[in-house]
């Protein structure tokens, strides 16, 4: 059997139709190939190995016998380890949930497992989401298959870990403030932050206030993130602000791509600080799109400063859902967490009007901005990964920056709801993966996919992987 390593989903679901391999022998390579690799980079926290085995076997049975077990019958995914899957633990990352088992899956893993995907474990995450790097008193640090030294980013790092090791071709991911495109930047994966309510959220006991966070897909190739959306994407009711399943299939319109779009290159946002090398091989990645034969302008606005309005909006969510368990369980939380949560208290109404009129005038900005251009493009991330256990740098080539400017392209389009996606750049002068963000209008996911894609082609990254 051929190796089934960096196969993505979709080839693996049509090596699986075809007959040319079973779903029992992808789920058999594939935790051969977690218990190779995960030792030395702890993506993967849990595992649910006897199950997915059990379940593999299931489907070789049916598939055998004529039934058709779903689109992704036999797909190995990992899920973040902030999601639910049924009779999993979801920790959080947080020492104090360390033996909550989910009674249900999540809408999103439930939709995946009912197109026959196969949930083969829970990856690593800090705790609550709420760094741009991987580390936790309960599970400890995930490293970067790129370089251990390095993180993989966050907070879906475990996932980005896990597909950039080739253990799977698919992981789940979730994203409020870059938590799916700062770990594929950074360990040079795909990663799609869909459009606000484009994938439901739940079931949960705290509605989102300010719609920040999104789910999505961290993959190894573009077609991949479009067969995820095909089966994830859609209202329901646990999500009251979901949205309704759009009247196409993603996967169907991936490779209709349109032609000579007017294209907005952005190397700062207007205010951003960048490393030398990224900047270099972001720009380089913008004219892949001139070659396509689309005008690429240089996009000379900039965007207000939304990070404390962003920050504050971000704690006020996470409190709602912390706040009754603060008090019994600070002692055994991360200080970081601990620190801005008892901070956030202090939030008044007058603040949330400033916060949401900085949120207004960043749409005026992008409003007028897809009014004259169809995508946008910039940096994923200001600078390579830096150290697997933090701190964030704290200057970008001489400069001091503030804390946020770490991740400053990634969550104003938090704020602003838009979808987007980061695609791999290149490599910079250590070595490191860099990304290329693609920014479509409200909505548009199908857009970001198709412009992801045609550029996929054009500057492939199918065999660039990390040297294990």
């Amino acid at each position: 059997m051929t190796s089934l390593c960096y196969k993505g989903a979709a080839e693996v679901a049509r090596l699986i139709r075809s007959g040319d391999v079973s779903p029992l022998e992808v789920v058999e390579e594939t935790l051969r190939r977690i218990d190779e690799v995960n030792p030395s980079l702890n993506a993967f926290v849990s595992l649910r190995a006897d199950e997915a085995l059990k379940e593999a076997r299931a489907m070789t049975e049916d598939l055998a016998a004529g039934k058709d077990p779903g689109i992704l019958a036999g797909v190995p995914i990992g899920v973040k380890d902030l999601e639910d899957v049924k009779g999993m633990v979801t920790s959080f990352g947080s020492l104090p949930f360390r033996n909550q088992v989910a009674a249900e899956d999540s809408v999103q893993v439930a939709r995946l497992r009912r197109a026959g995907a196969v949930v083969v474990g829970k990856t690593n995450t800090p705790e609550f989401g709420y760094t741009g790097f991987t580390k936790n008193l309960l599970y400890g640090v995930t490293t970067n298959p790129w370089n251990r030294e390095r993180t993989p980013g966050g907070s879906s790092g475990g996932s980005a870990a896990a597909v950039a090791s080739g253990m799977v071709p698919v992981a789940t991911g979730s994203d409020a403030g870059g938590s799916i495109r700062i770990p594929s930047s950074y360990s040079g994966c795909f990663g799609l932050k869909t459009s606000s309510g484009r994938i439901p959220q739940g079931p949960t006991p705290f509605l989102q206030m300010y719609r920040l966070l999104t789910a999505g897909p961290i993959t190894w190739a573009v077609e991949d993130a479009a067969l995820y959306l095909d089966c994830t994407a859609g209202h329901h009711p646990c999500d009251p602000a979901s949205l309704p399943r759009p009247g196409h299939g993603y996967m169907e319109r991936l490779r209709h791509t349109p032609e000579r779009l007017k294209i907005a290159f952005s190397p700062d946002l207007g205010f951003a600080k960048v490393q030398k090398d990224v900047a270099a091989l972001v720009e380089q990645a913008a004219e892949a799109f001139e070659e396509m034969g689309h005008i690429v302008e240089l996009w000379e606005g900039s965007i207000p400063d939304v990070a404390d309005a962003w920050a504050k909006l971000m704690d006020c969510e996470l409190y709602g859902l912390l706040h009754k368990r603060l008090k019994a369980h600070a002692q055994e939380m991360g200080r970081t967490l601990v620190h801005a949560m008892e901070n956030i208290k202090d939030f008044d109404l007058p603040g949330l009007i400033e916060a949401n009129e900085t949120r207004t005038r960043l749409n005026q900005v992008l409003w007028r901005l897809f009014e004259t251009y169809d995508i946008l493009l910039t940096p994923s991330t200001p600078t390579e990964a830096f150290g697997a256990k933090g701190p964030p740098p704290s200057e970008i080539e001489g400069d001091t920056i503030p804390l946020l400017w770490v991740v400053a392209f990634t969550y104003p389009f938090n704020l602003s709801g838009h979808p987007a996606a980061s695609v791999p750049a290149g490599l910079t002068r250590n070595g490191l993966p860099a990304g290329l963000q693609i920014v479509g209008p409200h909505h548009r996911d199908d857009l970001v996919l198709q412009m992801a894609w045609a550029y996929e082609q054009a500057r492939p990254w199918k065999n660039v992987r990390p040297r294990l």
